[in-house]
């Protein structure tokens, strides 16, 4: 697994001073493609890991080749663990290598590591399906506040919301499905964020407040836990025909659910969903291949986008304002 990998990459680093991404990907045996992703990956978290184009080159890290970890600095130190900490398919033999490298390290930068390595969780399950690759330039700032237990002022907007803003205390980051979530206390308890919806992160200065024996990764269980209740909480059940099975799996994925074969070649189908509404809205592009049965506020949505569109469309379309134009169709000489 890729945590893994960044602490062997450093490490072989360490003892041969200057490496060739072949070398780095024989030693891990991985693709070279892999290789060069995860030396980036050390350089982007702050490792100071540096390559040299040419003859004689390869990847190096600042101030020569050393042989453990205490020559790195406290940030260099906390930047690792926060990379190689977030995962929940963390495997025994990782979380072991994990605590011999804290004990290695000098006890003034112990606690920083340590607190580093419990700064994130990785939850690789997604709630629809497809992956989300959601970036955020916050990121490295959210990252910082985590470490140096500061509050911040967050920026922050939701679809059809206004923008808001509000003081947290950052306790951890998550990642899943591609997509980056900060977990922060808030007057109204602990929150998830998703960071591409943050606009702004001012640090405030004053200390974070962490709840009694608070735990990342039981806090993002429970969190997540209420997210997908909220994104199932609506059931359509129709039928559709036979041919769009495999366009239903992958608009729904797991929240799609076969029933039996009907008599004309359609299929039953069951769909979930945050609303009947957004459901009926997904539904909709596939035309007179899907019919809704219920509930019934499915079918008025249909029902309703379907006039839009035929106002919209039709031989006769109403333009803003309420004005009409006609449609006529043209040849093409």
């Amino acid at each position: 697994m890729r945590a893994d990998r960044l602490v062997a990459a450093l490490l072989f680093l360490q003892t041969r001073g200057r490496v060739t991404v072949a070398e780095v990907a024989a030693e891990l045996e991985v693709s070279e493609r892999t290789a060069r992703r995860d030396l980036e990956a050390l350089a982007t978290a702050g490792i100071p890991v540096y390559s040299q184009r040419g003859r004689g080159g390869g990847w190096s890290l600042v101030g020569g080749a050393r042989t453990d970890l205490t020559g790195l600095t406290a940030g260099e130190i906390r930047a690792l663990f926060l990379v190689t900490g977030p995962s929940s398919a963390t495997t025994p033999e990782l979380r072991v290598a994990l605590r011999k490298l804290v004990r290695a390290l000098p006890a003034t930068l112990r606690s920083g590591a340590e607190a580093a390595s419990r700064a994130g969780v990785a939850d690789g399950t997604d709630w629809s399906g497809s992956p989300d690759a959601s970036a955020s330039p916050y990121l490295d700032a959210l990252r910082r506040a985590v470490l140096e237990q500061t509050q911040v002022r967050l920026g922050y907007t939701r679809p059809g919301r206004p923008p808001s803003e509000r003081t947290v205390h950052p306790l951890g980051l998550a990642a899943k499905a591609g997509a980056w979530y900060l977990v922060a206390g808030t007057a109204d308890g602990l929150r998830p964020f998703r960071l591409d919806r943050v606009t702004a992160v001012a640090p405030t200065g004053e200390p974070v407040v962490r709840p009694d024996g608070f735990d990342l990764s039981t806090a993002w269980r429970a969190l997540a836990g209420r997210m997908e209740d909220r994104m199932l909480a609506a059931t359509v059940r129709g039928r559709a025909e036979g041919s769009t099975e495999a366009v239903l799996e992958g608009l729904f994925g797991s929240r799609l659910r076969l029933g039996r074969t009907l008599a004309d070649g359609w299929v039953e189908i069951e769909v979930d969903g945050p609303s009947a509404e957004v459901l009926a809205a997904q539904l909709a592009g596939l035309g007179a291949r899907v019919e809704i049965l219920e509930p019934p506020a499915a079918r008025a949505r249909l029902a309703a986008l379907a006039a839009e569109l035929a106002a919209l469309y039709g031989p006769t379309r109403v333009l803003p304002g309420g004005v009409r134009e006609s449609l006529r169709s043209e040849t093409i000489p």
